[in-house]
């Protein structure tokens, strides 16, 4: 929530609880757009990096600090991606943070003459900036300034499809904007009254609006709540005709819609373009064993994930939790994979302090390095033990991707026995359905099996007995 000019009107309590979500291009989040109204007008925006070569170091070895032009071109194309024009952009070396604007006052100075000639609107500052930098920085460029968390925010207000989506993304936004009200007033007079430390008699526009705030807050949390525990019944649901799960992670527009819709021949949305999917998908799919898996597309990470989007998503991430196999989708032609690794890395660590995820995950997940048509084919492009790379545009590596995904299960699998009646054959179907059936002898008296389950099925075969 931005402040408007000196005239505007104060709003009342009912209106900033619509309003709080605005976009940068002026569009308010609280409904759809009429048939009459017309798109905005492009925005001319400007991407500012403060660039702190310590603070991407490894102190066990040497340095792999993300170069500041590949972090500088993400930025660009976070900008780029909800139609902002960068028509400026400028890396600048920090040597010590400032609390009042975090830049020194030579590079706040030398770029609003930049920001000026260049006529921006918007400059997004690709760090975390306080409520007070944020303020100071938009008194000196005399534009509206966003951080690296406001402008990711937008991104995901604008591509959040489903009612989870748009909760989530409320949820955030609200967060994020709780610590910045009394910025975002300073154009409104505040009642002021009382002796020494004592209030005035009545509630501030600050004040409503905190309180509003923090409501809205506690009703989109019971909300989120609502779905979390819905989540649950689809997986205790899933439980009683239990496919294993397989979840599509990894960095953001690293293709993993493109590779979801090549294996499962859906029709997720797949572009170009960072954050092209916020909300999970999930489709069915056939193992080259004949086992049926079911297989979830989940929302792409980012290097500095804004902590109020780590748990506003809590219950996208919980489907990654549950999955029997995690394929880490990256992309191999991309010149910063390997701290992009090591981002989504940090993420998964974080769902493991927080309860969400078993500290065992390594162990399930499967590397997948994507884009190899882009490095001129799957053999160029070098791979580890536990990596295969493959292409998701031409199909190029799937097949071993499906089988690798199949040996993986196959581990988790126990081995057991079982001597079928002749006329029970619905227990033997069930079998074939559910398991891998590795030897088989017809006797007169019953069918004698060797099959391989998951422990989930073996335990639901037996009940079944």
């Amino acid at each position: 929530m931005m402040p408007g000019g000196g005239g505007t009107a104060p709003r009342s309590p009912a209106d900033a609880s619509v309003e709080v979500v605005t976009g940068l291009r002026g569009e308010s989040r609280a409904g759809p757009r009429g048939p009459t109204d017309t798109a905005p007008p492009p925005v001319r925006a400007a991407v500012i990096l403060p660039w702190e070569r310590r603070e991407r170091s490894d102190a066990n070895g040497p340095d792999q600090s993300r170069a500041a032009e590949a972090r500088l071109a993400e930025a660009i194309g976070l900008a780029a991606s909800i139609g902002l024009i960068v028509v400026h952009s400028a890396v600048l070396p920090l040597r010590e943070r400032r609390p009042s604007t975090l830049l020194g006052g030579g590079q706040v100075a030398v770029q609003a003459d930049a920001l000026a000639a260049a006529h921006v609107t918007v400059a997004v500052v690709d760090s975390a900036l306080s409520p007070v930098q944020q303020r100071n920085l938009e008194r000196a460029w005399k534009c509206k300034v966003i951080d690296r968390t406001g402008l990711i925010l937008d991104i995901f207000g604008e591509r959040a499809a489903t009612r989870e989506g748009t909760l989530q993304v409320e949820l955030a936004h609200l967060d994020y904007q709780r610590s910045r009200l009394v910025r975002s007033w300073t154009h409104l007079e505040r009642q002021r009254g009382g002796f020494g430390f004592l209030g005035g008699p009545g509630e501030t526009q600050i004040e409503a609006d905190r309180r509003l705030i923090g409501e809205r807050i506690v009703r989109l949390r019971k909300e989120l709540e609502q779905v979390r525990r819905t989540r649950g019944l689809h997986r205790h649901a899933r439980s009683r005709v239990p496919f294993p799960l397989i979840a599509l992670v990894g960095y953001t527009n690293a293709g993993k819609s493109t590779l979801f819709n090549a294996l499962t021949g859906a029709g997720v949305t797949a572009r170009d373009q960072l954050f092209a999917t916020l909300d999970p998908t999930m489709r069915e799919l056939r193992m080259p064993s004949g086992r049926r898996v079911i297989l979830s597309d989940t929302v792409g990470f980012i290097s500095e994930l804004p902590t109020e989007l780590v748990a506003a998503f809590r219950a996208t991430l919980e489907e990654v939790a549950a999955a029997n196999v995690i394929l880490h989708v990256r992309d191999a032609a991309h010149p910063d994979t390997a701290a992009q690794r090591k981002d989504v890395a940090a993420v998964l660590e974080g769902m493991v302090r927080d309860g969400t995820l078993d500290p065992g995950w390594p162990e399930r997940t499967l590397e997948v390095l994507n884009k190899a048509d882009l490095k001129g084919g799957v053999a160029q492009i070098p791979v580890r033990p536990g990596a295969l790379a493959v292409s998701a545009i031409t199909g190029e590596g799937l097949p071993a991707l499906l089988a690798a995904i199949d040996e993986r299960l196959a581990l988790a699998m126990e081995t057991a026995e079982y001597a079928i009646p002749p006329e029970a054959g619905d227990r033997l179907a069930w079998l074939y359905q559910h398991g891998e059936v590795v030897a088989r002898e017809d006797g007169d008296d019953a069918i004698h099996v060797t099959v391989r389950l998951l422990p989930a099925d073996r335990a639901r075969f037996d009940r079944r007995a």
